[in-house]
């Protein structure tokens, strides 16, 4: 039920597992593109459709996309590569590293260290995107959820990329092809909505528009789910199960997350497959794990049992 990284003693320095100084220049402009122009494109959008609007194609795409490679993320990045809580047969790995790849968060074995770095000093010192520790007040408070939500993106994305944190996924054949592979994923992000738009209407107008909504527009709206979990999580919302950081619950993010908003229920038993582990806690990831499960593509699905649920249980949300 573990973490499948190391988890760093109390004793050691905060740089265990950092393989780079500092975030490359290289990365910052790869960066900045792909959280800069689908945030262009959303200016653009507004601008361009005022008093013409979408069509359902457009948001169709957008909703069948958004879903897709939201769940290569959820179920395949974290629950999957990240926390190693189900197993799953060589197609469904592949299907969703490549999904998740094209939401544009970078490849597999980056997200992954980063988020294993996460998990082992969370909301510590070493914690690449917490948002605390920035300042004290309301300034110190906005400056930890800028930082968290995006900041951290150009400043400690990708330092942990080394066998530390991923020794699993460097030795995985099969990861180490499709990471290699990850800019022809961000390409199919954008080629698959144009492609549907221009087959569905014969205009490549169209097409481009389809791809706006389907594609970029998409895009800016999952990676800001996502980025949610690091900021809003931290930070407000509440605590079910006693954990030694500050991760909280937030059920308004538990819909357009699919279910990673049940975030501290997440850090309390980071080996989990499911995150809503009590009644009306909407789960889309670990349904979908269920489904896969009963379709015999996953196995071994790691849960908490009661027991190990009522230890960890915090006194004021016994029964809530």
């Amino acid at each position: 039920m573990d973490p499948a990284p190391p988890v760093r003693p109390e004793s050691s320095p905060a740089s265990i597992g950092t393989v780079r100084a500092r975030t490359s220049t290289s990365s910052r402009i790869i960066t900045l593109i792909g959280v800069g122009v689908p945030f262009l494109a959303v200016f653009w959008t507004a601008v361009s459709t005022w008093g013409s609007g979408f069509g359902v194609l457009d948001l169709g795409v957008l909703a069948v996309m958004y879903v897709a490679t939201g769940l290569g993320i959820t179920v395949g990045f974290h629950r999957l590569f990240s926390h190693r809580s189900f197993k799953a047969n060589r197609r469904v790995t592949a299907a969703l590293a490549i999904l998740g790849s094209m939401t544009l968060q970078g490849p597999v074995t980056q997200w992954v260290t980063d988020h294993r770095r996460h998990h082992a000093m969370s909301d510590r010192p070493g914690d690449p995107h917490t948002p605390h520790g920035h300042g004290g007040g309301w300034r110190g408070t906005l400056r930890g959820l800028a930082h968290a939500h995006m900041g951290w993106l150009f400043v400690n994305k990708g330092m942990e990329r080394g066998r530390v944190y991923g020794r699993d996924l460097y030795d995985n054949a099969l990861v180490q092809r499709l990471d290699r592979l990850y800019m022809l994923w961000v390409a199919l992000s954008l080629a698959i909505p144009f492609a549907v738009g221009v087959l569905a209407t014969g205009s490549l107008e169209r097409g481009l528009q389809t791809m706006l909504w389907g594609g970029l527009i998409r895009i800016f709206l999952f990676q800001h789910a996502t980025w949610s979990i690091n900021s809003i999580c931290h930070t407000f919302g509440r605590r079910a199960f006693d954990t030694s950081d500050e991760s909280r619950n937030v059920r308004l993010l538990a819909i357009p997350t699919f279910g990673e908003a049940w975030h501290n229920n997440h850090h309390a038993f980071p080996g989990s497959a499911i995150h809503g582990l009590d009644r009306r806690q909407v789960d889309v990831s670990a349904m979908t794990i269920r489904l896969l499960e009963r379709m015999g593509w996953v196995w071994d699905l790691k849960v908490p049992t009661d027991e190990r649920l009522a230890r960890r249980r915090l006194a004021e949300s016994r029964g809530a």
